[in-house]
């Protein structure tokens, strides 16, 4: 027992000034409560009251990166200051994404349901909030950020990963998009599609390992995508269950043709590629 308390004292020690899950998931949520009242504890009826709440954001973000100075070795400071000044950019995107899966989604009777109801909207605001202080070189605190929504959504985005204008995500449990993927603008992705790596070898960590999609993709559910090379063309579908390693050209359709086996024949299932145009 001694062996163990010295082990977990020296733990605690080296490890003054860690940000806790919860700090970050109340962070997050604060940002999501400004941005969206309906997440809000208190309203802000009054521009004083949305300013107040602001700088007092700005200023407990801008503590837990002074204190965390290790985390990134960058002015904490700055930084805070920089991401509330870019963040009705983000704002502007999310209000997009809302608008893309309202309209992509017929069961969906309002805004209001999108927002308060759904787990896309959840996992792509949690992501567009962590890219933003991703692209401002904090690391740690966007996986943090990123990782909450996927445990309350199952739904795993990597903030490293660039996506576009009007992003849809429908239904969504089971996604996962890696650090290195790029999605364009007006795409819709279903349940359980993977976009993610052909090799998860360390020495990979820099290189592309995830592939790109391009504008006006549908993904259906259980696609599997995989490859920094693989690149799916504009105003393509995706059928679901397919897996995917090599690029597909613009405007084609790439599903699942299941067959009986044969054993005179030796006929299996097959993948088929149709083009559109």
């Amino acid at each position: 027992m001694d062996s163990l308390v010295k082990k977990l004292s020296k733990s605690h020690q080296n490890c003054p000034e860690c940000p806790s899950p919860k700090i970050i998931q109340s962070f997050f949520e604060n940002i999501l409560g400004l941005l969206f009242p309906d997440f809000a504890n208190d309203l802000l009826k009054e521009e004083v009251q949305v300013s107040a709440k602001i700088e007092e954001l700005k200023h407990h973000l801008s503590s837990l990166l002074i204190k965390n100075r290790h985390l990134h070795g960058q002015d904490g400071a700055q930084i805070a200051e920089d991401f509330f000044f870019k963040l009705e950019t983000v704002y502007e995107l999310i209000l997009k994404d809302v608008q893309a899966m309202f309209d992509g989604d017929p069961a969906a009777k309002s805004i209001t349901e999108i927002i308060r109801c759904y787990p896309g909207f959840y996992a792509i605001a949690a992501y567009r909030v962590a890219h933003l202080l991703y692209s401002l070189d904090v690391y740690l605190i966007p996986r943090m950020i990123t990782e909450y929504a996927h445990s309350r959504t199952g739904i795993d985005i990597h903030p490293g990963a660039k996506i576009g204008e009007h992003f849809c995500i429908d239904h969504g449990t089971g996604i996962v998009i890696g650090e290195t993927t790029i999605i364009g603008n007006c795409v819709k992705i279903y349940q359980g599609v993977t976009l993610g790596a052909l090799s998860v070898e360390k020495e990979d960590a820099d290189k592309k390992r995830h592939p790109t999609i391009e504008n006006h993709v549908i993904i259906y559910a259980g696609a599997t995508i995989l490859g920094g090379n693989t690149i799916i063309g504009e105003h393509s579908v995706i059928g679901g269950n397919v897996w995917v390693t090599k690029s597909v050209p613009a405007n084609s359709k790439i599903y699942y043709q299941a067959r009986m086996y044969n054993p005179d024949s030796e006929e299996t299932d097959t993948y088929i590629i149709k083009s559109q145009g």
